[in-house]
């Protein structure tokens, strides 16, 4: 996949070398700003029981 990718980009390969540079940054900023904040009200981890008084 990755390879097709790589093989359907235009220019020589140091423009398709810095265009996948860009793509990868583009996916590691959109699963970090959207999709692990999303998913992580979904995940028992994030709980935290630091500070929490439990009823006598």
């Amino acid at each position: 996949m990755y390879a097709w990718i790589f093989r359907h980009l235009p220019g020589p390969l140091g423009v398709r070398i810095l265009i996948s540079l860009v793509m990868i940054a583009a996916v590691i900023l959109v699963l970090m700003e959207y999709v692990f904040p999303w998913a992580s009200q979904f995940s028992p981890w994030t709980d935290s029981t630091i500070g929490l008084v439990l009823p006598r």
